[in-house]
């Protein structure tokens, strides 16, 4: 006897992604990280000049992925997170095609007073 009814179709699997490694050479390597290292220091002005710092702290540029560190004035600084969330991220990712992810945070070994003392913007004390 015939059946109006479908079958359900056998659920696939979703496309996995590519997740080899990237062949880079030597060459492609050093010039990621030249082409990171200068786009840190087009930015550090704009965060020495509240008093805090910019530091990289590591980047594989085979997974794309960056660590940087507000430091100085910016322990103390309201506005830290979103200089690294809306502005070095964005720039990093926006510039270098390469870039998946941005880690950041600041340096709080700075004691609060002194770290609040370096700048001249909205500082909140992170006691």
């Amino acid at each position: 006897m015939d059946s109006d009814v479908t079958q359900p179709a056998e659920a696939q699997d979703p496309p996995v992604a590519d997740t080899a490694p990237v062949d880079l050479t030597d060459e492609e390597r050093g010039a990621r990280l030249a082409a990171l290292n200068s786009i840190i220091e087009l930015m550090r002005p704009a965060v020495q000049a509240d008093g805090g710092d910019l530091a990289l702290i590591s980047a594989d540029v085979v997974s794309g992925v960056v660590e940087v560190q507000l430091q100085g004035a910016c322990s103390s600084c309201a506005v830290s997170a979103s200089t690294l969330q809306g502005g070095v991220d964005r720039i990093l990712r926006d510039r270098l095609d390469w870039v998946t992810e941005v880690l950041g945070g600041v340096d709080d070994s700075v004691d609060p007073f002194v770290s609040e003392s370096m700048g001249r913007g909205g500082y909140v004390p992170s006691f």
